[in-house]
C-alpha cells in the first residue's frame, strides 16, 4: 500500500481563493469591455460605477429593458417588477453622473 500524502487544506484554501478572485476580476474586465461598446462609458467608468460582477449584470438587464422595441408602459412595468434589483444601478449611475 501506499502512503497517503497529507494536504495542506489552508494552503489548498488560500490557492482556490487567488484563483477564485483572479477569475472574478478578469470576469469583471471583460463584462465591462462588453458593456462599453454599447454605452457612452468607458470601461474604467463601468468598473468603478459596477465593481461587482452581480452589479454589471444587473445593469445589462436593465440596459436589455429600456433599449427594448416594447412599449414605454410596459418597460416602465417590468423595471418596477425588478425595481428592488435595479434601485442599486440607478443609485450608482446617478452617483455618477451628479
Amino acid at each position: 500500500m501506499s502512503k497517503s500524502t497529507e494536504i495542506d487544506w489552508e494552503a489548498f484554501h488560500d490557492k482556490v481563493k487567488k484563483a477564485s478572485n483572479s477569475a472574478a476580476r478578469e470576469t469583471n474586465v471583460e463584462l465591462a469591455g462588453e458593456m462599453s461598446s454599447i454605452v457612452h462609458l468607458t470601461q474604467m467608468e463601468i468598473q468603478e460605477i459596477f465593481p461587482e460582477k452581480s452589479e454589471m449584470e444587473d445593469f445589462a438587464e436593465l440596459m436589455k429593458i429600456v433599449k427594448s422595441s416594447t412599449h414605454t408602459n410596459q418597460k416602465v412595468n417590468n423595471i418596477v417588477q425588478n425595481s428592488e434589483k435595479f434601485s442599486k444601478v440607478v443609485v450608482s449611475l446617478l452617483s455618477k453622473i451628479i
